[in-house]
């Protein structure tokens, strides 16, 4: 049973949502924005209503997830009377508590989301690291452990490219987090080297082995957002798509490389940037998809330059260095921690099929206020 100080506790989490979230201001902006929507030309100009009805269901969104914890906060400060009158039995005042214990909790989690990028979906690419096999296995893990973590949050997960391993595994894949909610927000927390300790399955002597794979998450940019693509510096070729059955392939080059020579805008410096599509069977809808991410690439470049130059002038804040190793899962010590946040869990099952929220939650609460402007 629930205590008057727990009960407090929800009170005050529940106000200070209030206040955090500017509750009073929303208000007045929803109102605001919707009236905007009655005009009469209102849908002469699509591009502009679509933009505009988003940001309508943004500002509701936020209303609508305070209403709910502030009426089941009042809920159950009348489940918690009630049980003194035993009108309510315990255990459904325990239910009342957690539920919106989780409810503000999410909430509370959403607000430190506040970049301009973070409710964008995501682009993420996985490499697996030196050590063939064993490092092959860990990235095509990773794999599934990211597509099971996007099914269970509503995201609609497609591969864009594969490499499959010399003899298991995957050397690379890039997979596209699009629907849902704030997919780079969550899965930006997932940059950087990931490192495996188990008993290998590929080694004769069961010798306890060590892998890496990194993973590298940038925003998926949509039309709405300008980004300059030189066109003079685009280069294509197309390949013959491997893959299961089809008449189409080996026989047709759908597949698309596309090759853009970058100069960073400061020091000069050129590099290419080189990116594969193979998800279509149509040549055309591959390079769209391949612009695209090439898009989103300079998008994200653009967006590490200024939060670069924003951790040189906030000297005094803890930096997160995007190459460093970022988790260890070890396997036979049923053990996965994160070196950042220090948090870690004893379910290893569970994370491997995409149980994350608790690395991204505490990586969230410790990191999301250095980011902020």
């Amino acid at each position: 049973m629930i205590t008057a100080e727990q009960l407090k506790d929800v009170v005050a989490r529940v106000d200070a949502l209030h206040h955090y979230l500017n509750i009073d201001k929303k208000k007045i902006e929803f109102e605001e924005e919707q009236l905007r929507t009655q005009a009469p030309d209102f849908w002469e100009d699509a591009d502009r209503a679509r933009e505009q009805m988003k940001k309508v269901k943004g500002i509701e969104k936020w209303l609508k997830g305070y209403n709910n914890v502030r009426s089941q906060a009042e809920e159950l400060q009348l489940a918690f009377d009630f049980y003194k009158d035993e009108l309510v039995t315990e255990e459904e005042v325990d239910n009342a508590y957690k539920k919106v214990i989780t409810d503000i909790e999410s909430l509370e989690l959403m607000n430190m989301l506040r970049q301009e990028e973070d409710p964008m979906e995501c682009v993420m690419k996985i490499n697996s690291g030196a050590g063939g096999t064993e490092s092959q296995d860990w990235a095509s893990m990773l794999m599934r452990m990211y597509m099971r973590y996007g099914e269970a949050h509503g995201h609609r997960v497609t591969i864009s490219d594969i490499q499959d391993g010399d003899e298991a595994g995957i050397k690379s894949v890039t997979m596209k987090f699009e629907g849902g909610e704030y997919a780079y927000g969550f899965l930006k927390s997932e940059n950087g080297v990931h490192r495996l300790v188990r008993v290998s399955p590929f080694n004769a002597q069961g010798k306890r082995m060590t892998s890496f794979a990194s993973v590298f998450v940038s925003p998926l940019i949509d039309d709405s957002i300008e980004v300059y693509v030189d066109p003079a510096r685009v280069s294509w070729d197309t390949f013959r798509s491997g893959g299961a059955g089809g008449q189409n392939v080996n026989k047709v080059e759908t597949g698309v490389r596309l090759r853009y020579q970058y100069k960073d805008p400061d020091t000069g410096e050129e590099e290419e940037i080189l990116i594969e599509n193979t998800e279509s069977r149509k040549q055309l809808e591959n390079r769209e998809n391949a612009m695209r991410l090439l898009r989103s690439q300079l998008y994200d470049r653009a967006l590490q330059k200024r939060k670069a130059a924003q951790a040189k002038i906030e000297a005094g804040k803890k930096k997160i260095e995007w190459g460093s190793q970022i988790r260890s899962y070890v396997f036979d010590d049923r053990r996965v921690k994160d070196h950042r946040t220090n948090f870690q869990t004893s379910d290893v099952n569970g994370v491997m099929d995409g149980k994350l929220d608790g690395f991204i939650k505490a990586y969230l609460m410790e990191f999301s206020g250095n980011e902020e402007e």
